[in-house]
């Protein structure tokens, strides 16, 4: 979106820290419990102020300067007016490897205030990017210096975390490199999959206020919903059948919004991004959703996938036709390459659209047509339950010294959503303290899914629905509980929330809180 023409922001929330009230502006920019101390800030006048110090285990330090700004971006045949990092959409990937200290200076070129926040990264708390939580948002005209050593190798992102900024073109990879990596495939390509409305019909502020007005439609499941929503995906439907099914994994309703367009590594699938290879190739796919609404179901046309690392973290080789990538996941997967043009695919779940998609050319033939699913897309589906963690990852087996119910509630027809019976600025955070193993039991008491994602950790699987593999942000099923287990070695305060951002928005987040 050029400068002469910024988003407008409508909103305002008057949010509660501790004892005191502070109005936060920028379309609902994220606010927490407390602002520690000490923290390395963004004074908003231009200038940076220094990160807290790290010794990078490598040795190398590694450099970068983002500037987040509106510009127009070409989707591969359609223009349209965002806001990017460099612009570029989606920004371009940062590199680098475990051990290595990570120095990042942002310049907020935006009309509002924004920040950073490093998905999947264990790092201090002052450098999570949550305005209110860990840092002052980062004001137009501002700096800020982001440092951290980055630990565990693996495939990352990063994002704002203020409003609904993660559904602009604002989101770029992060890749930590093992130094120990095998290195058993021949290339490796990385594809970040989106759902696509700004600058091409309702922002994504319109919507969220639409959201908030208006709430849900749930047709004959009555749950406060109201007619005639433009931009709102749901359809009549009983409670039985709104569950979870074979033919519809997270449920009948896995999304409150109609994109326009979804695209992969930026591009539509009229114009896809392709990947030119040779037959006979081991190819590494680094898949990152950075959408806000819509999970995919990914699938390679004649090809079988073989997932070898959720959320950055190795698991035992598992090999499936087709997978299921909720917003904030990532899996690894790798193919061996046929002969021919195949169509990579990213289909909305659950959603009636045409799905992102990308391009496999290692030799001559058709182009196949843009709108046709390949047969794996129906074909052997991954469940976490067939994922083990690798051996070198394993959590050490420990009963939880702590257990803390986390209920996941739609609240007055879905203008709000609840975590144990609050929204965020109302809430009570999770305390826990630093040694403890904690197990956050995940209990979704509502008729949608919900991508729970938790900051500064790592979790494993636990309890009936586990297997021990090690993520960051996991897929909780309409009526289910997931049970996750975290090793309290991270102290500050960190948010969890679902992100489906328009869900986060609405209230769907706390704070994991370590006692003092």
């Amino acid at each position: 979106m050029s400068t002469s023409s910024p988003k407008s922001v409508h909103r305002r929330r008057l949010l509660q820290v501790g004892a005191a009230g502070i109005v936060l502006a920028s379309g609902g920019v994220y606010a927490g419990t407390r602002l520690l101390s000490g923290s390395p800030t963004a004074a908003g006048d231009g200038t940076a102020r220094a990160a807290t110090s790290q010794t990078a285990p490598s040795g190398r330090v590694v450099t970068r300067e983002l500037r987040a700004a509106p510009t127009t971006v070409d989707l591969g045949g359609r223009s349209v007016e965002t806001w990017a990092y460099d612009d570029a959409v989606p920004g371009k990937e940062i590199r680098v490897t475990a051990g290595d200290e990570l120095r990042v200076r942002l310049t907020n070129d935006l009309p509002v205030d924004t920040t950073i926040h490093w998905h999947g990264i264990a790092l201090p708390q002052e450098m999570d990017g949550v305005p209110g939580l860990n840092q002052d948002p980062v004001a137009p005209g501002g700096t800020f210096d982001y440092s951290f050593v980055v630990p565990d190798p693996g495939t990352y992102w990063f994002h704002p975390h203020v409003g609904v900024q993660l559904d602009t073109g604002l989101q770029a990879p992060l890749i930590v490199e093992d130094p120990a990596e095998p290195g058993d495939y021949d290339e490796e390509v990385v594809l970040v999959l989106d759902d696509w409305t700004d600058g091409w019909s309702d922002s994504p502020d319109t919507i969220l206020e639409r959201m908030a007005r208006e709430g849900m439609d749930m047709g004959g499941m009555s749950m406060g919903g109201m007619e005639g929503m433009e931009g709102m995906d749901h359809g009549g439907m009983s409670m039985d059948d709104a569950m979870p099914s074979p033919q519809a994994p997270l449920g009948a309703d896995s999304g409150d919004v109609i994109y326009p367009g979804h695209v992969v590594n930026g591009r539509l699938a009229t114009n896809p991004f392709v990947i030119n290879s040779a037959p006979g190739r081991r190819i590494r796919l680094r898949l990152i959703n950075s959408g806000g609404d819509t999970a995919y179901r990914f699938a390679v046309g004649d090809h079988r996938i073989t997932v070898t690392h959720t959320d950055g973290f190795p698991v035992e080789p598992v090999e499936v036709d087709t997978l299921i990538i909720g917003m904030g996941e990532r899996y690894d997967v790798v193919i061996t390459t046929g002969d021919g043009v195949f169509p990579i695919v990213a289909a909305p779940e659950g959603k009636d659209a045409a799905p992102g998609r990308a391009l496999l050319r290692t030799g001559t033939g058709a182009t196949p047509d843009p709108t046709a699913l390949p047969t794996e897309m129906s074909g052997q589906m991954l469940t976490y339950s067939a994922l083990s963690p690798a051996a070198e990852v394993a959590f050490e087996t420990r009963q939880p010294d702590r257990e803390l119910d986390v209920v996941l509630e739609m609240i007055d027809g879905g203008r709000k959503w609840f975590i144990n019976g609050a929204g965020f600025g109302d809430h009570d955070p999770l305390q826990i303290s630093a040694g403890e193993r904690v197990r956050l039991n995940l209990r979704n008491e509502s008729m949608m899914f919900h991508p729970m994602h938790i900051h500064g950790h790592t979790f494993a699987l636990a309890g009936q629905n586990g297997t021990g593999i090690r993520k960051d942000t996991v897929n909780v099923l309409p009526m289910e509980t997931v049970s996750v287990d975290l090793q309290a070695d991270n102290p500050g305060d960190w948010a969890v929330h679902c992100h489906n951002i328009y869900h986060a928005e609405l209230g769907m987040q706390t704070v994991l809180s370590y006692a003092p």
